[in-house]
């Protein structure tokens, strides 16, 4: 393994990618129009069991358009999970209203439904359940909620494509939901994002919010401030050619989910992503949290050893509630612990995960990672 790098995440782009790219450039239809546009968005909509699905140019533009779509307003609230990118809490923002942190559920990593109800005042509109790191939030109790003080919800899937709750697709659980198609992502066009939704006028307004404003029957005339969010019919391409082989993919990062799994049970200190009994999550990337007392060694001391020998790993995303365009309002509200999110944002390791990884790059990974532990020993 001298002198190897196994990188975090490559795009697997085996299948017909180049082939339907080419067929879009012949074609001429290059920009946001073009049949491959509307085959992916067809087709997509059909995955996540919705009637309806909005390319868009990438997965932020997709949350800001959808605060958009719903009408959120300056001085309105949202309801956030800390643990998530922060392009959850900054399309808030884009329209000028606040991010409301709360915790995440130790059983799941996602936004903690019994932490909603707390947070609820006259000025909030909604919630933004993230279904992190592809596990599914969990939705019945979040609508619910939701459906008793008048709030629409919104997933934000950007990790968890093709994953289900209860059976049912994610990207078909709430008002709307939000997708990522960046280059880490599981589905990728290098950048790229949707909206999925079964509601025909809510339909219609992201499309013309997206499109610049324009009126679809009138050429030119602009009835309301639009944005230029559109995707374009070669990225489409792309994303056609890998919806095709979406179960393989999946199939294959399960099996290096698996394969971690077995190589790092029994090792102490090491927790994995919890999976609870109604979810089928998607296998985005590996994750575990390391507990620096039981294991020996911090998270942050484990990936640099890892750097040092090949191996790309990230931590998991940074507590937005400790980022700086943020402390200030999450203080004024009470500084409201989040021990949780804390806790992940202290010990979380993503490993690398792709399809194509070789069995012996796994190996070798969960190979270090227990060389560490038993050095720390």
């Amino acid at each position: 393994m001298a002198g190897k790098k196994i990188p975090l995440a490559i795009p697997d782009l085996q299948g017909r990618e180049e082939e339907y790219v080419l067929d879009a450039v012949r074609s001429t239809w290059i920009s946001s129009l073009g049949e491959y546009v509307k085959r992916f968005e067809r087709e997509f909509a059909e995955v996540c069991e919705s009637t309806a699905a909005v390319t868009v140019s990438n997965g932020t533009t997709a949350l800001h358009l959808a605060m958009l779509g719903l009408g959120l307003r300056p001085g309105d609230e949202v309801i956030v999970p800390s643990m998530t990118y922060i392009a959850t809490a900054n399309a808030v923002r884009y329209v000028g209203a606040e991010p409301v942190f709360v915790d995440v559920d130790p059983d799941t990593w996602c936004i903690a439904p019994d932490q909603l109800e707390s947070v609820i005042t006259q000025r909030t509109r909604g919630i933004i359940a993230v279904h992190l790191y592809g596990h599914p939030a969990d939705m019945d109790a979040i609508n619910d909620l939701a459906a008793i003080h008048g709030l629409w919800v919104v997933e934000d899937a950007a990790e968890a494509h093709l994953a289900r709750y209860k059976g049912r697709r994610v990207g078909s659980l709430a008002h709307l939901a939000t997708f990522s198609f960046y280059g880490n992502k599981i589905l990728t066009s290098g950048e790229g994002g949707a909206i999925t939704l079964s509601d025909e006028h809510l339909e219609k307004r992201l499309r013309t919010l997206r499109g610049q404003g324009v009126d679809p029957q009138r050429r030119y005339f602009f009835p309301v401030v639009g944005y230029n969010f559109r995707l374009t019919n070669v990225a489409c391409a792309l994303l056609s050619a890998q919806l095709e082989r979406a179960d393989e993919m999946l199939a294959q990062r399960r099996q290096i989910f698996d394969r971690y799994s077995e190589g790092l049970d029994g090792l102490p200190g090491i927790e994995f992503q919890p999976t609870a009994s109604w979810a089928e999550p998607s296998p985005w990337v590996f994750t575990i949290l390391i507990d620096e007392e039981r294991f020996g060694r911090s998270r942050n001391g484990v990936a640099a050893s890892l750097e040092k020998v090949g191996v790309e790993t990230r931590p998991v995303f940074l507590p937005i509630h400790r980022l700086p365009p943020y402390h200030d309002a999450h203080r004024r509200r009470g500084n409201r612990e989040l021990p949780v999110t804390d806790r992940m944002g202290q010990s979380g390791l993503s490993l690398p995960t792709y399809p194509g990884l070789p069995d012996e790059d796994v190996d070798f990974v969960v190979d270090q990672i227990r060389t560490l532990a038993r050095s720390s020993s």
